[in-house]
């Protein structure tokens, strides 16, 4: 469906299902240069299971007209806002990787609208790389490369995906290559420059869910202790053999614990 964000046009995928305010909602919250298709399985389970699922595009990704916002603050007021348009009071959210300082930040903020917070392939801080900031900057397709290798465990790498015939890699390359210029510099900006995610955590009220991967290199496990030592309220799992991009190595294991 399409709504309308500060004055811009934007996209949250529904599994086309109207929004019934009898209904708990879940939102999703993809990561950098990614979209709203990340979610797909999960998101449609939801929409089809009594739920309102929105999966966003985040502005100037995806679907969504606009720029990409610079900063983690600046997502998770547009998260609000963005509940506001869909006339969602409360809702639970599901953020991956940028989308889960995203979902921190947000619950950090809006403790009354936050029901639930499921962070994925996450650690507090995301701290990225020299050599990828430069890359991201400089809109250079090495940028991309370097995450495909880093975001996938060596595994999925050589293939896997339980759906036949299709190649996480080769996917995971084309959704990145659809972004605009500078957006992954953004998002990767957005990450970096998040300082204050510790300090959020200890305002988080509702319950928390971290679903993380044992062999992630982008957002590593023993990174993400301190959140956890920080959220009051926290149920963390981690999943063997997995890298950073946990929904196409594992998609049943993440909706089975997000559910």
């Amino acid at each position: 469906m399409h709504l309308t964000v500060d004055s811009k046009k934007i996209y949250a995928y529904t599994a086309n299902r109207a929004f019934d305010a009898g209904k708990p909602t879940v939102v999703f919250i993809h990561g950098a240069a990614n979209d709203h298709s990340v979610w797909a399985l999960q998101s449609r389970y939801y929409g089809y299971h009594s739920w309102n699922a929105f999966a966003v595009d985040l502005p100037g990704h995806g679907k969504s007209a606009g720029t990409a916002l610079r900063t983690i603050g600046e997502l998770a007021a547009w998260i609000t806002r963005f509940l506001d348009a869909a006339a969602v009071g409360t809702a639970a959210l599901v953020g991956h990787s940028m989308g889960s300082l995203v979902a921190l930040e947000t619950a950090s903020r809006h403790p009354q609208r936050v029901r639930k917070l499921a962070m994925v392939g996450t650690s507090v801080p995301i701290q990225v790389s020299d050599p990828l900031l430069n890359a991201s900057r400089a809109n250079d397709h090495l940028a991309y490369e370097m995450i495909n290798v880093y975001a996938h465990s060596s595994t999925a790498q050589i293939g896997g995906n339980r759906v036949p015939g299709m190649w996480m890699m080769g996917s995971a390359m084309r959704l990145m290559e659809r972004s605009g210029d500078g957006v992954l510099h953004a998002d990767f900006s957005a990450c970096n420059d998040y300082v204050s995610g510790l300090e959020a955590a200890q305002n988080v009220k509702c319950p928390a869910l971290l679903i993380l991967g044992k062999k992630d290199l982008m957002t590593p496990m023993k990174v993400a202790r301190e959140v956890i030592s920080k959220l009051a309220d926290v149920k963390v799992v981690a999943l063997d053999g997995v890298g950073h991009s946990l929904m196409a190595e594992k998609p049943d294991d993440v909706l089975a614990f997000v559910a």
